[in-house]
């Protein structure tokens, strides 16, 4: 049994009731469609995010129909993200199969995209609640808002800190604190259950984006199932190099910026990029803030009652430290 299956111990009747919401709610009279559809479902992937939802919602109490609901939801919302996001990037990979854009091409990624999205819309109405309109409403903004701040900054080649954390705020812990906090909205609507699934997301989604800019350095093609150095090929400014380039010396400094500026960057300049970021201690900062997010998201679900509920989602929580994908 994989770590992720022992994850999802506890909720295995509620991902049998998720997955039937998810495949109704793509379900099409257009033939093509379907034929997209069939691939997601076939090639999806962990859906941590209406795990979550699942998790927070049996944390706070019991899942409702509702629930449900907002499980698929989150699931559609992210893959419309992700399609779009593969349109933008030119990712001829997703999760080690050819992306939709690759297969379809653009047109069709961009419509079939939009329909997903409208689809999430759709589920998001017939919650029926206020709050959770409200809470989906400004995810969506943000995933918006975080992608296009991203790409603003990766063509000034310039990123605090502080703009980083701010950024992959928007564009990655949003939708997964949003994914927890639905889980609590859609059982108790409690305003302490909700802030402390919120902030657990919060804090874990902070640290599965830490995660993933640590895979475009050091994970390989076949782990992660993307483009190797993708991030770094596109001039997306990521934590390990915000961190190197402002504790290098002005040389130091002059030739990580001189490699990161080339249009295309051979394998040698990637290795080159990746041991100066190791020796001035960019990897080593960003696991170091890895650590820190991962032990606040455990520290804001603490006062719930030790259960399996409980302990997967802390579990859930070293299984980002730990994953190769």
């Amino acid at each position: 049994m994989s770590a992720l299956d022992k994850i999802k111990e506890p909720i295995t009747k509620d991902i049998i009731e998720f997955q039937s919401e998810f495949k109704f709610a793509l379900n099409s009279e257009v033939k093509m469609i379907n034929s997209i559809s069939g691939y997601l479902v076939k090639n999806r992937g962990k859906t941590i995010r209406p795990i979550l939802t699942l998790l927070c919602s049996r944390l706070c109490g019991e899942p409702t129909n509702f629930s449900y609901k907002a499980a698929a939801m989150m699931e559609l919302l992210h893959v419309a993200t992700l399609i779009h996001d593969d349109i933008v990037d030119d990712a001829k990979m997703r999760r080690g199969k050819p992306s939709i854009k690759q297969i379809w091409k653009n047109k069709i990624s961009v419509l079939m995209g939009d329909f997903i999205l409208s689809k999430a819309l759709i589920n998001m109405v017939n919650l029926r609640n206020f709050d959770a309109l409200d809470l989906i409403s400004q995810t969506a903004e943000k995933l918006s808002a975080g992608e296009i701040m991203q790409i603003e900054k990766s063509l000034t080649r310039s990123m605090p800190k502080e703009v980083y954390y701010e950024m992959i705020n928007q564009k990655t812990a949003s939708l997964i604190a949003a994914s927890c906090e639905l889980g609590a909205i859609t059982t108790t609507n409690s305003k302490e259950d909700r802030k402390s699934t919120f902030d657990y997301g919060d804090n874990l989604g902070m640290a599965f984006q830490i995660k993933d800019d640590l895979f475009d350095f050091l994970g390989s093609e076949n782990e992660t199932g993307k483009d190797s150095g993708g991030d770094v090929k596109k001039n997306m400014i990521t934590l390990p190099l915000i961190f190197s380039l402002e504790n290098s010396s002005r040389s130091e400094r002059n030739k990580l910026k001189s490699l990161v500026k080339s249009k295309k960057k051979s394998s040698a300049d990637l290795k080159n990029i990746s041991e100066m970021i190791s020796e001035l201690g960019g990897f080593e900062y960003a696991n170091k803030k890895l650590n820190e997010f991962s032990e606040k998201a455990v520290s804001a679900i603490s006062s719930y009652e030790e259960t399996e509920v409980k302990n997967s989602l802390i579990e859930l929580v070293s299984f980002n430290i730990n994953r190769t994908r």
